[in-house]
C-alpha cells in the first residue's frame, strides 16, 4: 500500500482572479482591478463609501453630488476635454464589505460596477477589488482614444486604487509635480 506524501505546497492564489461568474458585465468594456492596502477594512470602506472622497484620489473625478435614494451624480473628465455626467444609484450593498452600482436613464455613459473590501487571509490589511463595465462613448473608436488618451477607465482604475492605497497607508499621494505654491526663482540674473 503506497501512500501519497503530504503536499505543504499552499495555495496562495490572488482571489481578485477566482471569482470569474463575478467579473462579466452587460457592457461592451469590463475590468478588474485589485490591490492590497495595510489599512483596516471598515476604515477603508467608510472613507470609500463618502463618494465626496473620491476626487481626493480620482484624478478624473471632477466631483461628485449626493442625491436621494442611493443615487449619486459624478462629473468625470473624458478625453480631449470632454466631461461626462455619471448619474448612478446604488444597487447593492453590504456595510464593511461591498457596495455596487448601475447608471440610470440620464448617465452619460452607460456603466455597472462594484467595489469589495475583503480581510486578508494572513491578516496583512484589506484586499480592494473594484469591477467596472461600461459602454464607451462612440463604441469601439471611443474607447481606443480613450485609451490613447490614458482615460479609458481599465486604465485609470489601477492608478486610481493605486492613489488610494498611497492615500490610506501614508496619508497623501507622492507626485512629481511642483506645488503650486512653490516659490520660483528667476533662471536668468
Amino acid at each position: 500500500m503506497s501512500e501519497q506524501p503530504m503536499s505543504t505546497d499552499a495555495e496562495v492564489e490572488s482571489t481578485a482572479f477566482t471569482d470569474k461568474d463575478r467579473v462579466e458585465g452587460e457592457h461592451e468594456a469590463a475590468s478588474v482591478r485589485a490591490v492590497m492596502i495595510n489599512r483596516p477594512r471598515q476604515e477603508l470602506y467608510d472613507f470609500w463609501r463618502d463618494f465626496r472622497n473620491l476626487p481626493t484620489f480620482m484624478e478624473n473625478v471632477k466631483s461628485v453630488e449626493i442625491m436621494e435614494s442611493g443615487r449619486s451624480s459624478w462629473i468625470v473628465a473624458g478625453p480631449a476635454g470632454a466631461d461626462f455626467e455619471l448619474v448612478s444609484e446604488i444597487t447593492e450593498e453590504r456595510p464593511g464589505e461591498y457596495i455596487a452600482w448601475r447608471s440610470l436613464e440620464e448617465s452619460d455613459i452607460d456603466h455597472e460596477g462594484w467595489i469589495e473590501f475583503r480581510d486578508n487571509p494572513f491578516g496583512r490589511g484589506t484586499e480592494v477589488r473594484v469591477f467596472i463595465s461600461y459602454d464607451p462613448p462612440a463604441g469601439t473608436l471611443g474607447k481606443v482614444v480613450a485609451k490613447v488618451m490614458q482615460r479609458e477607465p481599465r486604465i485609470q482604475a489601477r492608478r486610481e486604487l493605486r492613489r488610494f492605497k498611497q492615500l490610506m497607508e501614508t496619508g497623501e499621494i507622492p507626485t512629481s509635480r511642483a506645488p503650486d505654491a512653490a516659490p520660483r526663482a528667476d533662471r536668468h540674473f
